[in-house]
């Protein structure tokens, strides 16, 4: 007996499994023999032949007909029950009926681009195309699918159908439940239906196979409740939405969506309030949009409240919206709600992960890795990951990258929410001190690792993350950069002022590395601030000095560092310590120094030498070398270059006997500063050979301790001397070799002037001499 139902046919018409079992008899064909000669299956015309395949199309018919070598009119009838065995267009009604689409629909046009190709393409590959689209609640899932089945619809004359599989529900749909609707959707008696879940994904597949349908599937939970319900060949397509990236599903394309791009959010929410209102405030439109942070429901239920509000404006809406703990609230209009939507995902996760999800919203940087995860939650590593990996599968959390995680910003309101609802205020407070305090902790071990003295962790220190050496620790540092200096600030708040001291202290060295970050004033206006509520005033001094660098290096504030450096001066003076008064004097000179003025500059010079003669009698060997050069660089400024030589000639003698002692890369770095000020006075004095040599000499000594714009300035010092000596080759290599040096570090500026000189030298004319800060 059939598995299906024969198709009522008119009085004309036979049924086409039995016309072609007949015609198969009369040319004497075995199955196996009218397969091989048609290029269709034994089981495709067994299928046929039983009924299970009541209307396959037109090609295979063809092929059917011409190897049977059938007359014109038996040819003809074979055709005229194949058309009577396809069933009409399903899915337009009834159980399997799609939802009703948005006339408003905006963007996706890649999306669409991709569905479109797969449509096309199984019918001439014979297998069944599969896509999931997957993505966070509210990115649109659905309303894609539907569109897509509107724009695709005519490609699919035999039917296409919607089930939602509940996935975010208590209790999902089950396959068999699914199954057994599709099948009656498809035009299968009820009581043709198969009891067992496998047999009955064995007639759909069956039928699918000659049927050119659309199966949209949407709301998954996951791979299990989809399989069973996947045809194995065909012409068709189906699309499977969840909010679960479904990455087990075999030999699918996947679709993953995210908030729409700043204009077809724009786009979007102009189609819902209409063009005029749109357009009377487009920086209103662009606000409310961001503050949806581009999430298609968001945008929607903003757009529907603006509709329902006629004497409402768009910068009103904005206004409500920029009340962070309103924001979520105001995001709602009648049922249709952002956290709802969130909530559903939620309550999908493991205990673990609710608990993380919910500690997450205390970290100050967007984006956080296993290690933070773990101090929240409390648990390991591997446990930390697991249940990071849950919350992006959910889509309650974005990977953009390999190693870091991140919320959406209206994620990330939700999150909270739920702490504050959920958590005692005791166990948020501790989760947050424990957060901020491996923050400091570990960001104090990799400022180290730059700090004369210390290096390498200490013996013992067995963290979370792994410093196991500078670059590493470098890495650490800029990436948790948010989240240490939140963790500081958080600290100054508290009066912990030794452990705000102690982290600007591990930062010293490591800000040179660093200059563009653009918080170094902030940190050591806490950390001098701090060590005077610790009522330490050589310890001020040491911080202030600190200040006055951020002051000139980072900011430019020649005045304000010059104030801060004498400041210190008077505080180390009154403590009677020598090595702090001579570098509250070289900062001081620097200061000056770089705020130009020749007669600015003869008082740097007497701050430097008073500074570097203090150094040298406290015995520092790290600082006697930078005030000396700062003395020299002065010299060198005034254009009095033999004077300045003379004590540069005299201190690269000091840093070259190997008895001076002094940290190894500090001394070498001071040693390739010294140099490469010798090679601005040999330009100066026009000996060009001799000041390439010592800019080459400079290089490998200054790569020590790299600091990009010391290393920069010399490479566009030696261009410019190269230039002058002829060697145009030379020169644009040198200069190709800064501007790799600043792209890699962000310094846009640095840039900009390298390719002024690259500029200058191909249109013929000179690369000047760089007199950019170098100590």
């Amino acid at each position: 007996m059939s598995a299906v139902d024969p198709v009522e046919s008119g009085p004309a018409t036979i049924a086409f499994g039995p016309l072609l079992r007949s015609l198969r008899h009369e040319a004497q064909l075995t199955m196996e023999e009218l397969s091989h000669a048609s290029g269709i299956s034994e089981r495709a015309i067994g299928d046929m032949e039983r009924g299970t395949s009541r209307g396959p199309q037109r090609r295979t018919v063809q092929a059917l007909a011409k190897a049977l070598n059938l007359a014109p009119q038996q040819a003809r009838a074979l055709a005229e029950a194949a058309q009577a065995g396809r069933p009409r267009p399903a899915g337009t009604g009834g159980v399997c009926a799609f939802p009703r689409g948005t006339g408003d629909f905006t963007g996706r046009a890649a999306e669409l681009e991709l569905l479109r190709e797969l449509a096309e393409g199984p019918a001439a590959a014979g297998t069944a195309g599969v896509a999931t689209i997957s993505g966070p609640a509210g990115t649109g899932k659905t309303t894609l699918v539907v569109h897509a089945a509107e724009y695709l619809g005519g490609r699919f004359p035999d039917g296409r159908l919607y089930v939602d599989l509940r996935g975010m529900d208590p209790v999902p749909l089950e396959p068999a439940v699914a199954l057994a609707r599709m099948l009656k959707a498809l035009g299968v008696a009820e009581r043709r239906i198969a009891g067992e879940e496998n047999e009955r994904a064995g007639q759909y597949r069956a039928v699918l196979r000659e049927r050119r349908c659309l199966i949209v599937l949407d709301n998954a939970v996951g791979e299990a409740q989809v399989r069973p319900l996947l045809p194995a060949a065909g012409p068709g397509l189906t699309l499977i939405t969840s909010r679960r990236s479904l990455a087990g599903l075999e030999g699918v394309r996947q679709i993953p969506l995210a908030p729409l791009p700043d204009d077809e959010a724009a786009t979007l929410l102009a189609a819902i309030i209409g063009r005029q209102r749109a357009e009377a405030d487009p920086r209103g439109l662009a606000e409310v949009v961001r503050l949806c942070g581009n999430l298609p429901l968001a945008v929607r239920i903003a757009g529907n409240r603006l509709q329902s509000r006629p004497g409402w404006d768009l910068g009103q809406l904005a206004g409500r919206l920029g009340d962070q703990e309103r924001r979520l609230e105001a995001l709602s209009a009648g049922d249709l709600a952002v956290a709802g939507a969130f909530q559903l995902s939620y309550r999908q996760l493991s205990l673990t992960a609710r608990l993380l999800f919910r500690r997450l919203a205390l970290a100050a940087a967007p984006d956080f890795g296993v290690p933070m995860a773990a101090v929240l939650a409390e648990v390991d590593l591997f446990e930390a990951e697991d249940a990071l990996e849950e919350l992006v599968e959910l889509g309650l959390l974005q990977a953009p990258f390999a190693v870091a995680y991140r919320f959406h910003d209206l994620v990330r309101l939700y999150a909270r929410a739920r702490l504050s609802e959920q958590e005692p205020i005791e166990e948020r407070r501790a989760a947050r001190r424990r957060m901020e305090s491996w923050l400091l902790e570990t960001a104090v071990v990799a400022g180290r690792w730059f700090e004369p003295g210390f290096g390498a962790p200490p013996e013992g220190w067995s963290e979370l993350v792994t410093l196991a050496d500078a670059d590493q620790a470098e890495a650490w540092l800029r990436g948790e950069s948010e989240g240490w200096l939140a963790a500081l600030r958080s600290a100054a708040r508290g009066g912990e002022h030794a452990r705000v001291v102690e982290v600007a202290e591990s930062m010293h060295w490591f800000s040179d590395r660093w200059i563009h970050w653009g918080h170094w004033r902030e940190v050591f206006e806490l950390s001098s601030a701090a060590a005077r509520a610790l009522a330490d005033p050589l310890l001020e001094a040491v911080h202030l000095n600190y200040l006055s660098w951020a002051y000139s290096i980072t900011e430019r504030r020649y005045p304000e560092a010059e104030r801060a450096a004498l400041a210190a001066f008077e505080l180390a003076g009154k403590a009677g310590d020598a090595r702090q008064a001579g570098w509250s004097l070289t900062y001081a000179a620097w200061a000056v120094r770089d705020s130009a003025g020749a007669g600015d500059l003869e008082r740097a010079a007497r701050h430097a030498a008073r500074g570097a003669e203090l150094l040298r009698q406290a015995g520092d060997a790290e600082g006697y070398p930078q005030a000396a050069l700062t003395s020299a660089d002065c010299l060198s400024r005034l254009r009095r270059a033999e004077e300045s030589l003379a004590e540069l000639t005299e201190l690269v003698g000091v840093l070259r006997d190997p008895g001076y002692g002094g940290a190894p890369a500090i001394v070498a770095f001071s040693l390739g500063c010294a140099l490469d000020v010798m090679g601005d006075n040999y330009a100066t004095l026009g000996r060009h050979r001799e000041a390439s040599e010592h800019y080459r000499l400079a290089l490998p000594q200054l790569k020590a301790h790299p600091i990009t714009r010391a290393i920069g300035r010399t490479l566009r010092n030696l261009a410019a001397v190269l230039c002058r000596l002829g060697e145009v080759e030379s020169v644009r290599r040198v200069l190709d070799e800064a501007r790799a040096l600043y792209e890699e570090a962000g310094q846009d500026d640095s840039v900009a002037a390298v390719l002024e000189d690259l500029a200058d030298l191909e249109s013929g004319g000179v690369v000047l001499l760089s007199r950019e800060t170098l100590v």
